[in-house]
């Protein structure tokens, strides 16, 4: 049988699952993925936590005992979840030591509340990097531009940072831009630089749900043969920027210092649409040294039918860049989608945070009542 996912993985593509439950730590769900499906890496968010916690039942027993000690609700999700990370860390610690640091990582990200609030998020990236205490560890911080300066801080105090919610290669520069920074200072601070890990989280599909939407709007059969095609052109060109960037003299400064790139990693990568193909966002993204997070679902797709054709991104620019021309062109507002991406994509997960606290709160409340199984009686 052909192995795609080794296939993918020799072609420079790092799979990373996104997901995370207590469940699949017990079951030995994730170990076998590492072993199997050459997983290398973990990325989470608040909504993939508050799926695994809606189903409190694997949690019960650190849920009694939070609930006896009178933790508040927010403590409590955050002990929860950083325990969960705390372990996947340990499950990807041998990637972690076989590859120099460079995968093996399990991410983590601040409260989505903390968005626009620069202070808020570098202070908890410090606390999270302290309570889940392992080195494969990455701090996730949104993109935002009150997050660009966070991200500086939080890399210059020597900890490892996954950026989240990148939409447009202008503000992709920007956190390129901040991750230089705070590799600069970390250098200045005395901080091991080969240790300080980082990848900018790139999202792909939603791209395509939103100027889809505008070009279905529009309607002209010119519209409509754009529609499918941003995304991946939107990425590409994204990768043409890592390359432009970290061929920089400023770059191989900090590179000779051992200070370890910073990978573009594709997010958001199982397709919305059902017309398209289940594996695009992975099969028109390959490239050297970047990273794909994908759902299990997406996983699975790929070992089955996924197509490893080599390098599909470098040799794509000009087209990738016709495409984006064209659908500006032909009146898509493309800075309005890629504010209007970001703006739901933090009131998402803020979302999916209230229904995590929600939850947890129910949960909490039946354990302090003696309730046999909190989760049951928090439903």
């Amino acid at each position: 049988m052909t192995d795609r996912l080794a296939e993918l993985s020799a072609a420079g593509v790092a799979v990373w699952l996104d997901d995370l439950s207590r469940v699949r730590l017990q079951t030995g769900s994730l170990a076998k993925l590492l072993n199997e499906q050459h997983v290398a890496g973990v990325t989470t968010n608040p909504s993939i936590f508050a799926s695994a916690l809606a189903d409190a039942s694997a949690y019960d027993d650190q849920l009694k005992d939070l609930a006896a000690q009178g933790v508040t609700v927010e403590e409590a999700v955050r002990l929860l979840t950083s325990y969960d990370v705390r372990w996947a860390a340990e499950v990807l610690r041998p990637q972690y030591d076989a590859t120099n640091g460079v995968d093996g990582r399990v991410s983590i990200e601040v409260d989505p509340r903390s968005a626009h609030l620069t202070e808020k998020t570098q202070a908890e990236a410090k606390t999270l990097w302290w309570l889940v205490d392992r080195p494969n560890v990455y701090i996730k911080i949104p993109a935002t531009k009150a997050g660009l300066p966070a991200i500086t801080a939080t890399l210059a105090e020597g900890i490892s940072v996954n950026v989240t919610l990148i939409f447009s290669l202008e503000r992709y520069r920007a956190v390129m831009d901040a991750f230089l920074a705070g590799i600069e200072q970390a250098k200045a601070n005395g901080h091991d630089l080969s240790k300080i890990g980082s990848v900018a989280s790139f999202f792909v599909s939603r791209v395509d749900t939103e100027i889809d939407k505008r070009l279905d709007k529009i309607g002209s059969d010119e519209a409509k043969a754009l529609k499918g095609k941003a995304a991946v052109a939107n990425a590409q060109l994204a990768y043409q920027a890592y390359e432009e960037v970290f061929a920089t003299d400023r770059w191989k400064t900090l590179a000779a210092a051992g200070a370890l790139p910073q990978r573009p990693l594709w997010a958001s990568t199982g397709t919305k649409n059902p017309a398209y193909k289940d594996t695009i966002y992975v099969e028109e993204l390959i490239a050297p040294g970047v990273v794909n997070t994908m759902p299990e679902a997406v996983i699975r797709a790929y070992e089955d039918h996924g197509d490893t054709r080599g390098d599909t991104v470098t040799g794509s620019y000009a087209t990738a860049q016709k495409v984006m021309d064209d659908v500006a062109a032909i009146g898509v507002d493309l800075e309005d989608v890629f504010k209007v991406l970001e703006d739901e994509g933090v009131q998402k997960f803020e979302a999916s945070w209230s229904e995590l606290l929600e939850d947890v709160k129910k949960s909490l409340e039946a354990a302090a009542k003696g309730a046999s199984n909190p989760s049951d009686a928090a439903k």
